[in-house]
Parts: structure tokens; C-alpha cells; sequence
């Protein structure tokens, strides 16, 4: 009876141990590189409007977490807490991909003209109304 108690002991230990190590690994797991990753998919505004709008969970499956290049037309360029904001935007649609800028980009946004066409990177995050994209990059 001792001997079972003793390894149902050391299986719960090492059950918690496993599930500790598991646990710091994904929380310490580093961010995607955006600049040096390869876009996943290469899309227009439009069309990932359109996929996210007709259907939503396949699109999720297609977009969410990868690391997306989309072209577009600007929108509008606005700045929160320091870190820049460009919004794409098809021609008659009201929802639009909104791009969270890499605080290293602020400079190229400086550039920028509302109406102008350009390819932005970055990781998807999914479709509140508009898409989402994150540490954005601007692609030349």
C-alpha cells in the first residue's frame, strides 16, 4: 500500500513539473519577426474584406496568427501611444483593414498620402468589423 502511495506521489510531481515546464515555455515563447518572415499569403484589401465578410471561420483558419502582406489603399494614417496606425481601405466598403505599425516604421509613415497604394505586413489577428493586422511593417 506504502509502494502505491509513494508512486502516485511521484507521478503527480512529476505531472506538476511537466506541466510547469510546459507552461514557462509558452509564456517566454518569443514574437514572430515580421521583418524577416515571408508573408504566409499575399492578398488585396479587398479580397480579405470580402473572405472575412462571406465567411468568417474560414477565413480565421486561413489568416489568424500567419503572417499576411496586403495591398491597399490608404485610408487614413493616425498615431496611438507613439506607435503609428494605417487604415486600408477597398473603394465603397465600409469595413476596412486597420494596420498597427511597428514603432520602427513611424518614419516611412511620415511619407504617406491618404489615397496612396501600398503593401503592408503583418500578423492577422482577425475581423472585428475591420481586419486586423499587428506589427505592421510597410513593404517597398
Amino acid at each position: 500500500m506504502k509502494r502505491i502511495i509513494n508512486i502516485a506521489g511521484i507521478v503527480v510531481v512529476a505531472g506538476v513539473l511537466i506541466t510547469l515546464f510546459i507552461f514557462v515555455r509558452l509564456y517566454n515563447k518569443p514574437h514572430t519577426d515580421v521583418h524577416s518572415s515571408r508573408p504566409i499569403h499575399q492578398v488585396t484589401g479587398k479580397s480579405i474584406v470580402d473572405e472575412f465578410k462571406n465567411n468568417e471561420d474560414k477565413a480565421n483558419d486561413t489568416y489568424l496568427d500567419k503572417v499576411v502582406e496586403v495591398e491597399g489603399t490608404v485610408k487614413n494614417i493616425d498615431t496611438a501611444n507613439g506607435n503609428g496606425i494605417i487604415t486600408l481601405g477597398p473603394d465603397g466598403y465600409m469595413e476596412s483593414i486597420i494596420c498597427n505599425m511597428e514603432p520602427t516604421e513611424n518614419r516611412k509613415m511620415l511619407s504617406l498620402k491618404k489615397g496612396q497604394k501600398i503593401k503592408i505586413k503583418g500578423i492577422c489577428t482577425g475581423f472585428l468589423m475591420d481586419v486586423i493586422l499587428i506589427r505592421g511593417i510597410i513593404v517597398k
